[in-house]
Formats: structure tokens, sequence, C-alpha cells
């Protein structure tokens, strides 16, 4: 069955196992899948069968947790539904190439904060970003406050939801664009790389930065020089001040 929640107005709540296999299949956008921890038998085998090629967030969680969602009969499962359709970032580099673009594309490494990844979808948006990439694991979700925080911006540019950021950022590199780590590893302005060729810049939490794994695939590394006693921007100014900066070498 599906249903608005009330905590969640901009999402629809699917239960039950049948359910939610059927929404799969006939292409609704699935922001994440929470299953009842001990849950293994053939319809749960079903359900994971479903996906396909879609990357979707399954969650194992207490029976309890389920129960606290909905009193109704869920069979172990309960997804909620996207308010945006994730893309593949394997189908939208190709056709920037071919339309004569210089891709520019955006990595976001384990940023949670909602209102920071709405900021940079904002930023995104405004600074002619071609696609936002996420994890399917450790990222912020696109809710109603990531939505409203974009101003909208996230129902307007392509998000790809990918389940191996290295492999993507692999992938964007053998595609001829330049990984490029913001982070404060590294004695390099932010203004000296040129991001006048296909560039993609990574971004990480502000707490951890980029993962060690993929900070390796990075073929430069550029950082924002910090005067005060505070040694880090937020990570949405500072995405800001990247993209703006390869605005103003692209226009230059």
């Amino acid at each position: 069955m599906l249903y608005k929640t009330k905590q969640r107005p901009e999402r629809e709540m699917i239960f039950g196992t049948r359910a939610v296999i059927e929404a799969i299949r006939a292409g609704k956008n699935i922001e994440k899948i929470l299953i009842r921890r001990d849950m293994n038998n053939a319809l749960s085998r079903e359900l994971y069968a479903s996906f396909g090629q879609e990357v979707i967030p399954v969650q194992k969680v207490p029976a309890e947790k389920l129960d606290r969602l909905t009193t109704k009969n869920h069979q172990g499962v309960v997804a909620f539904t996207s308010p945006v359709t994730y893309q593949h970032i394997t189908d939208i580099v190709p056709m920037l190439y071919e339309q004569g673009r210089v891709p520019f594309v955006v990595v976001l490494d384990n940023i949670t904060d909602v209102r920071n990844f709405g900021a940079i979808a904002r930023t995104c948006e405004c600074a002619g970003v071609d696609a936002i990439v996420i994890g399917t694991v450790g990222s912020a979700a696109v809710n109603a406050d990531a939505i409203k925080t974009s101003t909208g911006a996230l129902m307007k540019i392509p998000v790809c939801r990918e389940q191996n950021l290295a492999k993507t950022v692999t992938f964007l590199a053998n595609s001829g664009l330049k990984p490029i780590a913001v982070t404060e590893k590294t004695d390099t302005n932010y203004t000296q790389p040129s991001y006048v060729e296909p560039v993609v810049l990574v971004f990480g939490a502000e707490d951890e930065g980029i993962s060690a794994e993929v900070l390796r695939l990075c073929s430069e590394r550029a950082a924002i020089p910090v005067f005060g006693n505070i040694q880090s921007l937020n990570v949405s100014v500072a995405a800001g001040i990247l993209m703006y900066e390869v605005v103003r070498q692209r226009k230059k």
C-alpha cells in the first residue's frame, strides 16, 4: 500500500514486500528501503532481484522501527519514494560531449547535512554544473529540507546516485574529466589549477574530508586559504568559491 507520510509530505511511504517490488518494477523512484533485520525468505530475495541495475539504499532495522512507521501490515518492508528521478552519470557524460559541451561535474563524498547539500545544489545550478554525484551510502537525502534550501535547484539539475564513488571518479577520469579534490591537504591555492577543460570537483564532509580512496584518484588538489583561527570553511561556502573559479576561468 502507498500513502503520504505525515512527517515528510514530499515523500510517499510504501509498505509490504510485494507492494515495494511492484513499485520498483513500475519505475517508482525509491529513496531508500527499510527491511526487517532478520528477514530472509523467498520474497525478500525477490525484492533484491527486482532492483536490476538500479542503485537503491537498503537499511536493515529492528521490527520495532517499522512498527513505529506504520501500524499496517508492513511484512517487514517499508520504502520511501524520492521526489527526484536519479540519473546515471554514465549516460550524462557521453551526452554532454555529443552536445559539444565542456563537462562540469560535482561529486559530494559523505556530505550528510541536507542544508549543505541543498545550498551546494543551488550554487551548482547557478554556476552551470552539468550533474551532481552522490553516494548511495553516507549522503544527504533529497528531501523537503534539501529541496527548500536549494530553492528548487534539485528538481532541475541531474542528481546521480552511485554505488561506488571511487569507481565513478575513475570513470569520469577515463572519460576525459580532470578530478580535482578540494581539500586542505595541499599547498596548492584553488586559483592555480586550470578549470577550462572538462573537470570534476570533489568535495568531502567537513569533519572527515574526502575519503582516502577517492582522494587518491584525484589528479590535482586545491585549497582555499584561511587566515582566521577557524581552519576550514563551511563546505557549501567552499563549493561556491570553487565553482565560481571555474566560471571565472571559463569566461575569461
